[in-house]
């Protein structure tokens, strides 16, 4: 039963349960519509071999439960166990039922055997609850449900759901409920309290497991009677609001294992399992066109990137947006990896919008990621930033398809393409906004050009206005982007009249032109086949061309390149006479598609490129 604010725990878990198990498994979640997505997604893209998922909407079974009171911090959520006879495939007869805080420290097979053990009768599997919580002594007017002893804690469940369904649970536990309700008013644990009101009544329904299968690190917990050797524990369940910050004598212990999950490299856990081929289509046509690529050809590593299938986490991060009523809204979508992130304060500062940032990054480096989000004050307090992290794998930096992932996952109807080390001017967000009505962007294809330029200063006084940046470029504190190093890229916007207009006007496309652009969200993606430094961006505007967008340079409006040490691959292409020949390989095989896409249309660049 997951929410979005679940996510990563889930991740976790799921890590703790793949690195352990030697046997074919199938998760079932139920999820809100936004975990759905990012888990969907996650699975897609993770292709772990002989894994199965299914998802149920959680909406649909909201109203089971939402009726009952539930003082807990999970919230509504907290009651949805009870509704699982009704909200899994009736062919199903048994699950694991888990919650999301919990660490797997052994294989899931050895507790899925303990089914085995039970008795006729029994129909549910539970651990005793590791605190005084059901004995009602813990301070003066403690009331808890009724329970059977110390009680059951539901983190980790055996269901039965054959029998349940037998025995008729679902009127059962419904009927449990309304009877204590009358005096308890409310639930103070959730399901927990119904399942042990309901085992009360009949306690020889249950089959109890060793406490090893759930040892609780709660506030009050009695765990460490639950085993004599750390080494003897199979399941940890962080049940105390606390989670890693609760007291317990081996909590190092435990959250250094835990830890270890949070960051390990999830593309280790790819491997097949002995003896059991694979049968996810995607596994196989992957396989199939990697074994078409020719190992000899000098650009295989080029190509096999292209290829290539990233683990994808969305919105990494919690993420509010709420839709405005104009219908010119406009998101910043941007891409960068760890050593960029100092520049995300700043630019949350210069642009008040909604911003889709996809990051290329590690398990580790993404947990380190987290903790700058949640230290930055700035950061914590924006919520309309989509962080989405796309896992690093191979040699190359994938940046077009890093750029794709923030692209696809944008909920506004226009888009700023930019790069994360360009500051935009104070103001913006509003002036583009101003600037789609009043060029028609709705209707029209247009690519409305923001004027870029750069500054060698790590310290700079930021132009407030268009005349400020005017005099800072005649002072020589500020150039246009690339004047020293690349004029091509951006000589079509035309500086010197940018100067003076006061009005948009169209520019021609000329070859290796590189604008950063503001474009309606159904735009054409960015090709994956260029990774690292070079034509990432021309591709990009080279098709828009080719859709005959026009290209709007803004008279009001600027960008402007902070410095930085130049990225590795910029270093690699530097070096490397097979790196600038791949590159040139896949600029012509580029032009060729784009021939074959647009035809007539297309002529032009391959007219361009020989003249360079």
């Amino acid at each position: 039963f997951i929410y979005s604010n679940d996510i990563r725990d889930v991740v976790t878990l799921v890590k703790s349960i793949l690195f352990h198990r030697r046997n074919p498994l199938h998760f079932h979640f139920i999820t809100d519509t936004v975990a759905n997505q990012i888990l969907s997604t996650l699975f897609q893209s993770w292709m772990v071999p002989s894994v199965q998922v299914s998802f149920y909407d959680a909406d649909e079974l909201k109203s089971e439960v939402s009726w009952i009171p539930n003082k807990h911090y999970s919230g509504i959520y907290g009651l949805m166990k009870l509704t699982l006879t009704k909200a899994l495939p009736s062919n199903l007869s048994k699950v694991i039922v888990l919650d999301t805080d919990i660490t797997f420290a052994t294989d899931i097979a050895e507790l899925w055997a303990i089914f085995r053990k039970f008795t006729e009768k029994q129909v549910i599997g539970l651990v005793e609850n590791q605190s005084d919580w059901y004995l009602g002594n813990l301070w003066k007017n403690h009331k808890p449900w009724p329970a059977l002893g110390r009680g059951f804690n539901t983190g980790v469940i055996l269901l039965y759901l054959e029998r349940l369904r037998r025995i008729g649970w679902e009127q059962m536990w419904r009927l449990t409920a309304e009877r204590e309700l009358m005096s308890m008013l409310s639930t103070s644990l959730a399901d927990q309290d119904i399942f042990n009101a309901f085992i009360k009544q009949n306690p020889v329904l249950v089959h109890q497991l060793p406490c090893f299968w759930n040892v609780q690190l709660s506030d009050h917990t009695r765990s460490e009677q639950c085993y004599t050797e750390v080494s003897d524990l199979k399941v940890i369940h962080w049940n105390s609001p606390k989670k890693l910050r609760v007291k317990n004598k081996h909590v190092e212990f435990f959250r250094n294992l835990y830890l270890t999950f949070l960051e390990y490299d999830g593309n280790l856990l790819r491997r097949e399992l002995f003896g059991c081929p694979s049968q996810a289509s995607s596994e196989s046509t992957l396989q199939h066109a990697l074994e078409e690529l020719d190992e000899d050809d000098q650009c295989y590593d080029f190509r096999r990137e292209r290829i290539m299938v990233h683990r994808v986490h969305l919105y990494f991060l919690q993420y509010e947006y709420t839709p405005t009523d104009d219908g010119t809204d406009i998101t910043l979508v941007a891409q960068l990896s760890m050593d960029r992130l100092q520049m995300l304060e700043a630019i949350c500062k210069h642009w008040e919008g909604p911003i889709s940032l996809a990051l290329y990054m590690s398990d580790a480096e993404a947990q380190q990621f987290l903790r700058y989000a949640q230290a930055s004050e700035v950061l914590k307090n924006r919520k309309n930033v989509g962080y989405h992290i796309v896992y690093k794998e191979g040699q190359f930096y994938p940046v077009n398809l890093v750029r794709n992932v923030a692209l696809r996952n944008v909920n506004t109807p226009y888009v700023f393409l930019t790069d994360v080390d360009f500051l935009p001017m104070y103001g913006l967000y509003d002036y583009l906004r101003k600037s789609i009505v009043q060029l028609d962007m709705a209707s029209t294809k247009k690519a409305l050009v923001v004027p870029a330029f750069e500054t060698l200063r790590y310290r700079l006084s930021f132009p407030k206005s268009k005349a400020e940046l005017l005099s800072m470029l005649d002072m020589g504190t500020l150039y246009t982007f690339r004047y020293h190093v690349w004029t091509k890229g951006h000589a079509p916007t035309n500086y010197a009249k940018w100067r003076t207009a006061t009005t948009p006007y169209k520019v021609e496309w000329e070859a290796d032109f590189e604008p950063y652009v503001v474009v309606r969200r159904d735009c054409p993606e960015y090709d994956h086949r260029f990774v690292g430094f070079g034509w990432n961006k021309v591709s990009h505007i080279m098709e828009l061309d080719a859709q005959e967008y026009d290209f709007i340079v803004l008279p009001n409006a600027f960008m402007i390149h902070m410095p930085h040490a130049p990225s590795f691959d910029i270093s690699k292409f530097r070096s490397s006479p097979s790196y600038r020949y791949c590159l040139t390989t896949l600029k012509d095989e580029f032009h060729q598609d784009l021939s074959r896409k647009y035809g007539s249309a297309a002529l032009k660049y391959l007219t361009a490129q020989r003249n360079i």
